[in-house]
């Protein structure tokens, strides 16, 4: 591997791991104030956003935000 690509990596490891926290984050801001239409599924959602990695933020802004009682 070229010299380059290896003082390379440190950065975009960084990069992927500051990326992945943001999306956490703005997933639990979405889910902590607001109340879903079944009792749990603020905590399940919580766990799964927490706990699974990159699909966790993934997985909640496409099927999760449907579970949302909109606010009037």
């Amino acid at each position: 591997m070229d010299s380059w690509l290896v003082s390379l990596l440190p950065i975009v490891l960084i990069f992927c791991a500051l990326s992945i926290l943001t999306l956490k984050i703005i997933a639990l801001v979405d889910i902590l104030p607001n109340n879903f239409k079944q009792k749990n599924d603020k905590l399940i959602w919580t766990l799964v956003v927490l706990f699974s990695g990159l699909i966790g933020p993934i997985l909640y802004f496409l099927l999760g935000r449907k579970q949302k009682i909109a606010r009037t």
